[in-house]
């Protein structure tokens, strides 16, 4: 008889670390959880969990910044990890504007990263000033190097690098506490008209001017404003 000295792979493993949370859409059963400290995506069951954690995933929303414990298989790569233990650290309130005209500084933005660096697949960024003050970033990012060239959809699913935006606004240097998503297109659409989406960064300074994009782009605090589409359709 043959005694092998090594581990069970079907013995679930612990995954634990600082996780940014993506509820992608509701239609969708998983959250998406990505880790804060490298670029390393964990897809997690929605539900099936007992009363209290069930209770604190439910309160989860995107943007928020959590300490975890997952459990899984990371060779099972179609399956789910689950949620052993979660609290919320601390978060960035997110909003999201599907099918909308950019602001003029987002236009502005582009056409000075078409004219310097074409082709560049960062984003690019320019400063928010609010009396003189840095508050904030308008970001423009190419869709090129987005999946289907889909934007909000890409952010939504946590495909798109954040941390480093949410840990320091770019010209900045504060971390955010809000960031608004503009696609100027349709989450479904096959074709685009613009070339690139805009995320808008706000520091805890900058409630007031962000308050000013929010209510020009109908996105009222404390609301789920997830566009409703068909991600698989994406």
């Amino acid at each position: 008889m043959t005694v092998s000295n090594q581990p069970s792979t079907d013995l679930p493993v612990e995954r634990r670390g600082e996780f940014r949370v993506y509820r992608v859409v509701e239609s969708v059963p998983h959250l998406n959880l990505q880790r804060v400290d490298e670029p390393r995506l964990y897809t997690v069951y929605r539900s099936g969990y007992d009363e209290a954690t069930q209770e604190a995933v439910d309160d989860l929303r995107t943007g928020d910044r959590v300490s975890a414990t997952l459990v899984g298989d990371p060779d099972a790569d179609e399956e789910p990890w689950r949620v052993e233990r979660v609290d919320r650290d601390d978060g960035v309130a997110t909003a999201f504007a599907v099918d909308v005209d950019p602001p003029g500084t987002a236009v502005d933005a582009w056409a000075a990263a078409d004219a310097e660096s074409a082709g560049d697949p960062e984003p690019s960024c320019r400063t928010i000033l609010d009396d003189g003050e840095p508050v904030g970033a308008c970001c423009v990012q190419p869709r090129d190097p987005l999946p289907n060239g889909a934007f909000v959809p890409t952010v939504l699913a946590g495909l798109l690098p954040l941390e480093s935006q949410f840990a320091a606004v770019p010209g900045v240097g504060d971390p955010a506490a809000e960031a608004l998503f503009l696609d100027p297109d349709p989450p479904d659409a096959t074709t685009y008209e613009s070339p690139y989406g805009v995320v808008l960064l706000f520091t805890a300074a900058g409630a007031a001017t962000a308050d000013r994009f929010r209510e020009a782009y109908d996105l009222p605090r404390d609301t789920d404003t997830r566009p409703d589409f068909d991600p698989y359709g994406v």
